[in-house]
């Protein structure tokens, strides 16, 4: 599990999508993201960068691609039908999911291990009620084999998707630098910024300090998903380009993500 080492800063990030701020300038980026499977170098140059102070967590990416396209416009539609970036962080017996396009278009699921949302937890609570209609269990990734097609390939099993959550006072902000959707020349790519409070972590903090104190630890998975035609036809699964690789074509595998140190 690749460690990655995320800046304190002093000041706020006004977040629009620039990175050529010099807060972004100067941050540390990863290196190139690797194929989720086989950690060989990703089809496309894709890096990410993590920044924090005592209210925010910041994160940016940049993504190189010929030809940028976006088509979802929905919130919460299915945006890694199409080509996304996406963050999860772990919170231990939970985890949250945020994916985006290149319209900025996001998409979130928070997820509970079935193991540990008891009667009378602390995750017995109105918002993460399983009887409201957007909540739904789920075994993980592209998994069609008979063994493991109920629960899936982790050990914890099920887990809990809340389809409905939204991630309190979350900004994301896109720049695309090219046409969207215009296949009549060729992009540079996009980038992403997101910024997230401390106080909105607290499902997520599992006993850990907010904001963090130097040297706290917490796993997320920072990657993408690029739609891939080849003679008019889809490549699937679609290409993963992740910071650190799973061995497995399995995005939910948090034991597997990278070790991001504050």
């Amino acid at each position: 599990m690749q460690s990655y080492t995320a800046q304190k800063i002093t000041d706020s990030i006004v977040i629009d999508g620039d990175l050529t701020k010099s807060v972004w300038q100067n941050a540390i980026w990863s290196p190139r993201f690797v194929d989720m499977v086989t950690g060989a170098p990703g089809l496309f140059d894709t890096k990410a960068a993590i920044l924090w102070n005592d209210t925010h967590l910041y994160v940016a990416f940049q993504a190189e691609e010929p030809f940028v396209e976006a088509h979802q416009t929905e919130r919460d539609s299915i945006i890694f039908l199409e080509n996304d970036l996406e963050l999860f962080i772990d919170g231990g017996d939970c985890y949250y999911e945020l994916e985006v396009n290149a319209r900025n278009t996001i998409y979130e699921v928070f997820f509970i291990w079935k193991d540990a949302y008891l009667r009378g937890s602390r995750f017995d609570v109105p918002l993460f009620d399983v009887y409201q209609p957007q909540a739904m269990t789920f075994g993980g990734d592209y998994d069609r084999t008979g063994a493991s097609f109920w629960y899936g390939k982790h050990p914890r099993g099920l887990r809990w998707a809340f389809l409905n959550y939204d991630m309190p006072d979350l900004q994301t902000a896109v720049r695309v630098a090219g046409t969207l959707n215009d296949n009549s020349d060729i992009d540079t790519g996009w980038s992403l910024e997101i910024a997230i409070p401390w106080k909105s972590l607290t499902w997520l903090a599992n006993g850990r300090n907010l904001p963090p104190q130097p040297g706290d630890e917490w796993r997320m998975f920072l990657g993408r998903f690029q739609k891939l035609m080849v003679s008019g036809a889809e490549v699937q699964p679609h290409p993963a380009m992740v910071m650190t690789p799973h061995g497995q074509y399995d995005t939910h595998q948090p034991d597997s993500w990278s070790r991001i140190v504050f």
